[in-house]
């Protein structure tokens, strides 16, 4: 992705938290010339990968294939000093954009629709060999529970929700207009717990055709002493 088009797109995802009265934590508006100068007091942040993140997932296509996210808060598996068992996402999503077949080994979690269009998801079961299985789903929607076959449309209109268990293949897009997604989750981690169907890369390569804007949640400079 070139860095201009990263720019555009936080600056778009801006728009549309402060549209709906979305309010984020200070560190997200810090300047990349800000977080230089920033000391170990921000560890968690670096850490634990808190901060923006825009992925078009290594193919080259956003428009298509791809994902604007925050992480607004964020526990770690890997470092006991850490002791948060969950975290926090908030999405945007275009119309025409899907976010890629995937399931995670550990991790469970429940996306909302917090406003804007209809949200579609599509699940199913992962085989032993992590194919993708021929059998019924069950669904988690806020506290209904009931079976849909391999691959069924789930629409999601605002405020609604889905939960996502550990080995469930789950794709989404919107309808209808660009959608602010929730996740509430256990502790994440996109390094090692993404599985996708068709192994895209989940931080793309940039081009800087630009200064960047914001810094991603894998650009923060080591602490200042």
């Amino acid at each position: 992705m070139k860095r201009s088009e990263i720019n555009a797109i936080i600056k778009e995802f801006e728009a549309m938290l402060k549209e709906y009265k979305f309010a984020l934590p200070p560190f997200l508006g810090f300047t990349p010339e800000e977080w230089a100068e920033k000391g170990h007091e921000y560890d968690e942040i670096r850490d634990n990968a808190l901060g923006w993140d825009i992925t078009d997932y290594g193919l080259g296509d956003y428009g298509k294939i791809g994902l604007a996210l925050i992480t607004i808060r964020n526990g770690n598996v890997h470092d006991p000093k850490y002791t948060k068992t969950y975290a926090e996402k908030i999405m945007y999503l275009r119309p025409g954009q899907v976010s890629p077949n995937h399931f995670h080994w550990n991790k469970m979690e429940d996306i909302i629709n917090r406003g804007g269009g209809q949200l579609k998801f599509r699940l199913w079961n992962a085989t032993k060999d992590e194919g993708l299985a021929d059998t019924d789903v069950e669904i988690c929607q806020d506290g209904r529970r009931y079976m849909v076959p391999a691959g069924s449309e789930i629409i999601l209109d605002p405020g609604e929700s889905l939960s996502l268990y550990p080995y469930y293949y789950h794709e989404f897009s919107v309808v209808g207009e660009p959608t602010l997604i929730g996740e509430v989750s256990m502790c994440n981690d996109d390094n090692t717990d993404n599985r996708f169907l068709d192994m895209p890369s989940r931080f793309p390569t940039i081009e800087e055709d630009e200064p960047p804007y914001r810094l991603l949640c894998n650009e923060y400079p080591p602490a200042k002493d």
